[in-house]
């Protein structure tokens, strides 16, 4: 486990030490952070490892400089100049909230960036500014066509979010039934996966983690049009590769971009409702979903309520780590001998726990 204020403070260090400048090194360590807290592990602290390492061998620019390739007011083209997806995303977030005040809504394609880790860290951001955010990205191929084989799609996440605090609705979704990090940990824990999820070299449906091979789109057919939709808007809009040319994370070559392609959007409710019925409108819809009748014990959730029970829980007991983060931050706070360590482990002298 990890304290907030402490693995925002290591893992901006991290990032500081690979050449990122200090103030846009704190803004992607931010950006995982939050993620942590909200309980979103895989796209989380549990990249920092990997990040580090696209820094390393030039996958990632650390000093990279962005720039505006088309610019036709709502609609703009960012090349991210290679630099991490995260500070790609942010520049989008920031030019698409200037843009969508002025016209009242805008557009930002990104092409030639990185992994930029979860879509609802721009959307949220859009939403805290009073706007609807909407944010889709391209990834590496692992997930197949309905009644295909070979993966073609990448998990093509779509986030919506608008709202703050407990009048939030933040959506942010896979377009294939589970990602492909869940699959890793169920084969690192021997447990066999849930029926649906994914697929053999052959097609066939399995729970053996050790024969998966594909991940099986989010609802058949329909999973499969979400992907290619995030394909259009993400890779052929910006004109970027592919799903399937893209490496993954990891996996680059060295001192070349992964060439992965965003999009952002920002959506003044000003230009259309108004604001203030808005927020009216979007309070009645949370609430009349949170009030539903269940079916069961719990009560019914809006996109984002479990995100904000983690979050409230993480920032008062901390934030789990798997083993490799665990040895990164304790190396950065003056504890080397919590390197190696793969197993549950506690570093008291930094606060830095590993967790299994």
């Amino acid at each position: 486990m990890i304290g907030e204020a402490e693995a925002r403070t290591l893992a901006t260090t991290a990032f500081t030490n690979a050449g990122v400048p200090a103030a846009e090194a704190a803004q992607v360590a931010d950006a995982l952070v939050d993620t942590s807290l909200r309980g979103i592990d895989t796209h989380g602290l549990r990249l920092l490892p990997q990040y580090l390492d696209e820094l390393g061998t030039g996958v990632a620019r650390a000093t990279a400089s962005p720039a505006v390739l088309r610019d036709r007011g709502a609609g703009l083209l960012l090349d991210a100049d290679g630099s991490l997806g995260v500070l790609a995303g942010l520049t989008a977030a920031r030019l698409a909230a200037e843009r969508a005040r002025q016209f009242g809504v805008a557009a930002v394609g990104v092409r030639n960036s990185n992994h930029f880790g979860a879509a609802s860290v721009y959307t949220r951001k859009l939403a805290r500014q009073g706007l609807v955010g909407v944010a889709i990205t391209s990834a590496a191929s692992r997930t197949a066509p309905y009644g295909g084989v070979e993966p073609l799609f990448g998990t093509n996440p779509i986030s919506v979010a608008a709202g703050t605090d407990d009048e939030e609705f933040a959506l942010d979704m896979a377009t294939s039934q589970v990602c492909f990090g869940e699959v890793k940990h169920r084969r690192s824990e021997g447990r066999p996966l849930d029926s649906g999820w994914v697929t053999d070299r052959l097609g066939q449906a399995t729970r053996d983690p050790d024969d998966a091979y594909a991940l099986s789109p989010l609802g058949g057919y329909k999973g499969q049009g979400l992907a290619m939709a995030v394909t259009v808007l993400g890779a052929v809009l910006t004109g970027s590769a592919p799903d399937w040319q893209l490496s993954q994370v990891g996996d680059g070559i060295a001192g070349r971009s992964r060439g992965i392609g965003h999009l952002v959007l920002a959506l003044d409710p000003g230009a259309f409702a108004g604001e203030e019925q808005f927020a009216v409108g979007l309070a009645d819809l949370l609430k009349t979903v949170r009030t539903a009748r269940p079916s069961g014990v719990g009560a019914v959730l809006a996109p984002g309520d479990p995100q904000l029970h983690h979050e409230r829980a993480r920032r008062n007991h901390g934030i789990p780590l798997d083993a490799r983060t665990a040895d990164v931050l304790a190396e950065l706070a003056g504890c080397p001998d919590a390197g190696g360590r793969t197993d549950v482990a506690s570093v008291t002298a930094s606060g830095v726990e590993a967790s299994a």
